[in-house]
């Protein structure tokens, strides 16, 4: 028969256990930042490629009407975009930026600009002109600053 003290003992102690509690936690805190600015970034990529086919309605537009006026809901200059979705990303219920046109500066110009909603505010401001400027208020200050020229951030 054997004694008490040749039993072997099976588990895990509370220290190990404690141990590994703080690893894991460690590596949440780690992990989960960089997953929520790669999941800003696919959103904001997203929206860049609603902006370049808004650019292409814009375009099939003014093929049409010799004009980029009146490409607006309703026929107006400004607004929702009336050849194109409002909101992107294009596809799946959730919207994270609104589609608008903002200014026709004349019959030969327009820009257009996808603004932040919901789980993207504050993320910044994307525009997009007909000569192929492109511009990301990144710090949502309201002002294109030195090095918000473009959208490969």
């Amino acid at each position: 028969m054997k004694g008490v003290g040749a039993l072997k003992n099976k588990g895990f102690t509370l220290i190990e256990l404690m141990i590994v509690v703080t690893i894991v936690g460690i590596l949440a805190a780690i992990a989960y930042p960089n997953y929520q600015d790669h999941v800003q970034k696919t959103r904001r990529s997203e929206a860049q490629g609603a902006l370049m086919g808004l650019a292409n309605a814009m375009e099939r537009h003014f093929t049409v009407n010799n004009t980029y006026e009146g490409a607006a809901t309703g026929g107006a200059d400004t607004g929702a975009p009336a050849t194109y979705p409002d909101e992107a990303p294009l596809d799946g219920s959730v919207k994270y930026y609104d589609l608008r046109i903002v200014a026709p500066t004349n019959a030969t110009t327009y820009t257009i600009r996808a603004t932040p909603k919901g789980g993207q505010a504050g993320n910044g401001v994307l525009q997009l002109s007909s000569t192929g400027v492109r511009w990301w208020d990144a710090d949502n200050d309201g002002v294109v600053d030195t090095g918000e020229n473009r959208w490969g951030k």
